[in-house]
Parts: C-alpha cells; sequence; structure tokens
C-alpha cells in the first residue's frame, strides 16, 4: 500500500505516506463549496506533474555533474466545465542565473521533464503547456 487517506469531514482529507508517515491535506476548492485552505485534489493532480518533472530532470543533471538547486516552477491549473475537470496544466521553470548549460545539455533535460512518469500518466486530453526559462 502506498498512503491512506481519511476523510476528516467539511471537505477536507488527510493523506498519510505509509512508508515514510508523511500528510498532506486537502480541501475542497473555494468555487467548489469548499474553504480553499490547503491543496485541493486537483491542485496536487497538476503541482505532482511539475515535481515529477523536475524530480526526473535532477537525476539526469546529476549524472552529467550539473546541480539544479534553486530551480523554481510555477504551476497553473486550468479547469474545464461540464465535466469538471482539469483541462490543461501550465508549467513554467526558471533556472537559476548563475546555470551555464549548452543546447545539448538543456534539450536532454527538457526531454527528461517532458518524459516524466506523471507526464506520461495524464490524459492527452489535459493540455500540458510547458515553458523551460534558461
Amino acid at each position: 500500500m502506498t498512503s491512506q487517506i481519511i476523510y476528516k469531514g467539511a471537505l477536507r482529507t488527510e493523506a498519510v505516506h505509509l512508508q515514510s508517515g508523511t500528510a498532506i491535506e486537502t480541501d475542497a476548492p473555494v468555487d467548489n463549496q469548499g474553504k480553499g485552505e490547503r491543496f485541493s485534489p486537483t491542485d496536487l493532480l497538476a503541482t505532482s506533474l511539475g515535481n515529477c518533472m523536475v524530480t526526473i530532470m535532477g537525476i539526469k543533471a546529476r549524472d552529467m555533474q550539473v546541480d539544479l538547486t534553486d530551480t523554481k516552477i510555477d504551476i497553473t491549473k486550468i479547469m474545464k466545465s461540464e465535466p469538471r475537470r482539469v483541462g490543461g496544466i501550465k508549467v513554467s521553470f526558471h533556472f537559476p542565473q548563475h546555470l551555464r548549460l549548452d543546447d545539448k545539455q538543456k534539450t536532454i533535460l527538457e526531454n527528461a521533464a517532458k518524459t516524466c512518469p506523471v507526464a506520461k500518466s495524464i490524459h492527452p486530453d489535459i493540455e500540458q503547456d510547458i515553458t523551460f526559462n534558461w
């Protein structure tokens, strides 16, 4: 088992990662009857894409002896209706100014990001708009 989720009431959940014991709480968003005081489940979906991308890039970067520390990623989730669903995720990478890479290294890292497991698991109807700001 990977995790266990407990419904806490008032549209809030707590998910516990069983291996580490760490917890994540979610709330329904304000526009869907929730408090919006925590990530929503769809926020986590969108955020997972960025987390996965930079993790796979980090593995590849380490192999290339490149340090991606302090790379920032802006995530924008785009919702659609009828049915209510995530319609798109914008991922914008911002790399540290001191990072100096040639075009080949950039291409390798970009391809690693685009082929991360979450990117390959998201339904093709969900547009992935990815920008790399080197």
